[in-house]
């Protein structure tokens, strides 16, 4: 079939503009692909299954233009693929790593157990799931800093996946002298908390003991934001806020 297509010859320049032609049609059809899947998520609130079907249109792309190039050097598609099945073993150990990220991606898109849209956090990493594709998986931290986590860790490791709101929340901890009320300053903050209009009032704020020393009483203030980018500005408020009362 490719044969036909593109007829083997052993003039290397011919064969050098062959080659040219197959990796600009690849490109061009893969960009493609990536547009209109691009297009489809506008109408999705669920990336994960799309940018699923595209690693995979994408591999059989590359799989066929790297066959079409073998081809062109006169090397036999089935003796090619023959030999990949004798040496498949020793492959296999080579590229342990990348067949466990392949499989796992596979595991984790199909399972759906973590989600474009998902909040996870994973070896002290935590960030908004960005993209899940079949090798590893991009989570974006509350910096805007992309973090690319091999997808055979997040099926080896135990990991958080917090609820939607979670990606805005803000947590300030804070030591409360032992002479204050503790349910005194709990409605006092709240109260503040809720009267900015950019944090939201579900889930509502709220205060949370964690542990008492001779000293003081220690708490989690937890609140959310409507607006990410603002979790920095409203921490540095609502931590003063909480220094005016107990000062």
């Amino acid at each position: 079939m490719i044969n036909k297509i593109i007829p083997t010859t052993p003039n290397p320049t011919t064969t050098l503009i062959y080659i040219i032609i197959i990796i600009i049609i690849t490109t061009i059809i893969t960009r493609i692909i990536a547009y209109l899947m691009n297009r489809m998520g506008r109408f999705k609130k669920d990336m994960t299954a799309i940018y699923l079907i595209r690693d995979i249109i994408n591999y059989i792309i590359y799989f066929i233009a790297l066959m079409t190039i073998l081809q062109l050097f006169g090397i036999n598609l089935a003796g090619t693929l023959l030999s990949l099945g004798i040496v498949g073993i020793a492959v296999s150990f080579a590229a342990k790593d990348i067949i466990s990220n392949l499989f796992s991606g596979i595991i984790l898109i199909l399972g759906r157990s973590i989600k474009v849209g998902n909040t996870i956090e994973i070896n002290n990493k935590k960030g908004i799931v960005k993209r899940i594709s079949l090798r590893s998986t991009l989570i974006v931290d509350d910096n805007g800093v992309k973090i690319n986590v091999p997808n055979s860790t997040l099926t080896n490791n135990t990991y958080q996946r917090f609820k939607t709101p979670e990606k805005y929340r803000v947590d300030i901890i804070a030591g409360i002298p032992l002479d204050i009320d503790l349910e005194e300053f709990k409605k006092y903050i709240i109260r503040k908390i809720e009267s900015f209009a950019e944090i939201k009032n579900t889930p509502k704020p709220n205060v949370y003991a964690k542990e008492i020393t001779f000293e003081e009483s220690k708490v989690k203030v937890s609140f959310w934001v409507k607006d990410i980018n603002k979790k920095d500005e409203y921490k540095i408020i609502i931590t003063n806020e909480i220094r005016k009362y107990i000062n």
